[in-house]
């Protein structure tokens, strides 16, 4: 707010909820990517027509029912169930806000409907995350935090470690210590505690891991693990490490959404930060050293919305989420992420 030195004129911000807002939201995560968008929505004034997932409907539903039981009015958060054909109705409704959460390929068709109508869109989509390990760290911890980056729930989240350059100096070193920690990873029953690696939720999916360790394995790539599902009932594929890779193979430019990981050595900084910045998506990227200064002089060049100095994978609410190029438009967390439900209005004030 601004008050002129006479008291005659007040200049202020002012923020009017956007109205109805069309939650599409994705199978991974549910409850806690719905609610990224549902909560600040919903704090901020406005209604919220939800579309879970038609592979998580039970948690939308689920989520309803908490909301109402809460005090939300019935006609202010509504559970849509349904596939992309009710996605696509829900998107013809008379709206004010689209927050998608999902794929490239959906979340272009998005915008193009949306844009026409000039309706505030986000779009949360895809990643292919990148690490890049320094010639300064220990190998043994660093392969253990980048390895659970990548292997946590299975691969399967927007900002998983997708893609690992370490420098020559170390890579012979971390790639044994990686393999290391990754065959001790347990296979296994969710519920179990001692699991860590679990099932592939959508089975199309053990397809796409499995044309991309073909086609890197064509290319001159190693196998060092895994590489194929795993026999019995579920979705199971084995924790999968390539070395030897490129830029020329799917695995290092496609997302995998996966329990599979390619490593690849850099002469150095400048040739990690190219690699790091050669890919369609800019959700996440990380830098492993032991100097603060350097990390930072790399990551400045790193386009991607979300960087990391010596972690991976973590998400805070005090921080906004957001990504580019093809890994979306908009924000969800910290005060930007409530904003974002809003629009802002100008007043001019004169006594």
């Amino acid at each position: 707010m601004f008050v002129d030195q006479q008291g005659k004129l007040e200049e202020r911000i002012g923020h009017d909820p956007l109205g109805v807002i069309a939650n599409i939201s994705a199978w991974n995560y549910p409850y806690f990517v719905g609610g990224n968008v549902f909560v600040p929505a919903l704090a901020a004034g406005n209604a919220v027509l939800y579309k879970p997932s038609e592979f998580a409907t039970l948690t939308g539903m689920h989520i309803e029912g908490m909301l109402h039981a809460a005090g939300v009015p019935e006609d202010v958060f509504i559970a849509v169930v349904g596939d992309g054909k009710t996605g696509a109705a829900l998107l013809r409704q008379p709206v004010d806000g689209v927050f998608f959460t999902g794929s490239y390929a959906t979340g272009a068709m998005i915008a193009a409907s949306t844009g026409r109508r000039m309706i505030k869109t986000q779009l949360e989509l895809g990643g292919k995350d990148p690490i890049y390990v320094c010639d300064d760290v220990d190998v043994a911890a660093t392969a253990a935090a980048v390895a659970d980056g990548a292997f946590y729930n299975t691969g399967q989240s927007c900002c998983s470690v997708e893609r690992i350059y370490v420098h020559r100096k170390i890579h012979d070193a971390f790639v044994a210590a990686f393999v290391s920690e990754v065959k001790g990873y347990r296979v296994g029953d969710p519920l179990d505690e001692a699991t860590y690696i679990g099932a592939i939720t959508r089975r199309p999916q053990l397809s796409v891991l499995q044309k991309q360790v073909a086609d890197a394995r064509k290319r001159g790539a190693n196998l060092l693990l895994g590489g194929a599902p795993i026999k019995g009932q579920g979705n199971w594929f084995a924790p999968t490490v390539l070395t030897g890779v490129d830029h020329s193979m799917q695995v290092m430019r496609d997302e995998s959404f996966g329990p599979i990981i390619g490593i690849m050595a850099v002469a150095g900084d400048d040739e990690a930060v190219a690699l790091m910045n050669d890919t369609e998506y800019g959700l996440t990227a990380g830098v492993y050293t032991g100097d603060e200064k350097r990390a930072k002089r790399i990551l400045r060049q790193v386009a991607a919305g979300t960087v990391y100095w010596n972690c991976c994978d973590r998400v805070s609410p005090r921080l906004p989420w957001s990504g580019v190029r093809h890994s979306g438009i908009g924000l969800t967390l910290s005060t930007y992420g409530i904003q974002t439900f809003t629009r802002p209005k100008a007043w001019h004030l004169r006594a």
